[in-house]
């Protein structure tokens, strides 16, 4: 039974700018100031380029592909099914760790100092009931949550910018390449939500020419907002920070602004609903799509006939993450998720780059120095982050060994 195709152009970029206007806006910068210095803005922008480049090999694909499941499906038709499962995968698990870091960011700013676990395991329950009763249903939570969040992120960057001529900020360590590298890495992570909208190709109405214009208009609204709200950061905060849990709370602080904070608080809050909710979705539409082919249990692959969605593998998705909540913190949680993603972009761009013919959209060039890009992030992760990662992706390529061994006998 296919999906129901009820997704405009406007409910795409909705869903793709609340992936990428989440969390990562109101938490990565401490972590990514920290490791790249003075050279921050430079890591943004090795962050936008790659996500470009990989934004382009989504949206070539998907025209070419108009189906659930994203580089899952695509990697499967254009590359050969091995490819295609470790692109799913990688894309579920990385995935997975984002929606418990949307959580827990979410709860940190919304909850009371010792409720932070049971916020964050109700956020998850909620906004897997939203997705059980329909896509319009999320598109349309989705737009209000963005655009409550871009009114927070608004107020955070007006004030900043209107103290930033009489600000002393801390200046920022020495940039290093391997620094500025690392911080490309923790960006990305915030950048990566463009991939929403290609796994939804079965509810997106018209999808060889929707999705391409989508993921372009979200990733260019994303990268515009980051701009600017890192370059506030640097100007106004500088070191003071790293370390921080809220540095856009301490912004407004230091602008002499802190009556706006509960604003920006619960703007932060939206943007990690939000992010969550279109997470959660793109989870379920691969997990659909792997379930179809027998990659993940057939089971999941159920579509309730009433609301049109995957219901049980919605329920499956959100049962791990909230195991997650219960067990990890925010920044292992990033740095696992940015491993599974860059797998997941570089299979991307390996597939785009098979295309040929009228499916081909944009040069060659820019699926290598997309997939160069992504070998060159991934290596730069944390050890820890980097070696859970590839035995997560070891036991998945097991599994699938040890499925195909059994149902050929």
């Amino acid at each position: 039974m296919p999906l129901a195709r009820r997704l405009t152009l406007a409910d795409a970029v909705a869903i793709g700018l609340g992936s990428m206007i989440g969390a990562g806006v109101f938490a990565v910068w401490a972590p990514a100031i920290g490791v790249a210095g003075s050279g921050i803005l430079i890591a943004l922008a090795i962050a936008a380029v790659v996500a470009y480049c990989n934004a382009t090999s989504s949206a070539q694909l998907a025209a070419a592909h108009p189906v659930a499941g994203g580089t899952y499906a695509y990697a499967r038709a254009e590359i050969g099914p091995w490819w295609g499962f470790i692109a799913g995968w990688s894309f579920v698990i990385g995935k997975i760790a984002s929606c418990a870091a949307m959580a827990m960011t979410f709860a940190a700013y919304a909850a009371p100092a010792g409720w932070q676990v049971p916020v964050a395991v109700a956020a998850v329950v909620l906004l897997a009931v939203v997705n059980c009763f329909g896509v319009t249903r999320t598109a349309l939570v989705t737009r209000i949550l963005v655009v409550c969040s871009l009114l927070g992120l608004a107020v955070a960057v007006g004030f900043g910018f209107a103290a930033a001529p009489t600000a002393s900020p801390t200046p920022l360590p020495d940039a290093t390449v391997y620094g500025v590298l690392q911080g490309a890495g923790l960006l990305f992570f915030a950048f990566a939500g463009y991939a929403r909208i290609a796994t939804m190709g079965e509810e997106v109405v018209d999808p060889a020419r929707t999705i391409p214009r989508a993921i372009v208009f979200a990733l260019g609204g994303a990268v515009v907002v980051y701009a600017l709200v890192g370059a506030v950061v640097v100007l106004v905060l500088g070191a003071e920070v790293i370390g921080s849990t809220a540095p856009l709370v301490d912004l407004l602080t230091a602008a002499g602004a802190s009556a706006w904070t509960p604003v920006l608080r619960v703007a932060a809050a939206a943007a990690s609903l939000g992010a969550l909710l279109a997470l959660l979705t793109g989870i379920g539409r691969t997990t659909l799509a792997m379930a179809r082919e027998g990659d993940v249990p057939r089971f999941l692959a159920k579509i309730d006939r009433r609301h049109q969605v995957p219901q049980r593998a919605e329920i499956a998705i959100a049962l791990i993450v909230i195991a997650i909540v219960l067990v990890a913190d925010l920044r292992g949680a990033i740095g696992f998720s940015s491993f599974g993603v860059l797998l997941y972009y570089l299979i991307a761009n390996a597939a785009a780059f098979r295309q040929t013919g009228r499916a081909r959209r944009y040069p060659r060039v820019v699926q290598v120095l997309g997939a160069l890009g992504c070998l060159v992030l991934v290596n730069t992760l944390p050890v820890f982050a980097s070696l859970v990662g590839t035995a997560v992706v070891l036991l998945g390529v097991g599994y699938r060994v040890l499925r195909l061994r059994f149902t050929r006998a």
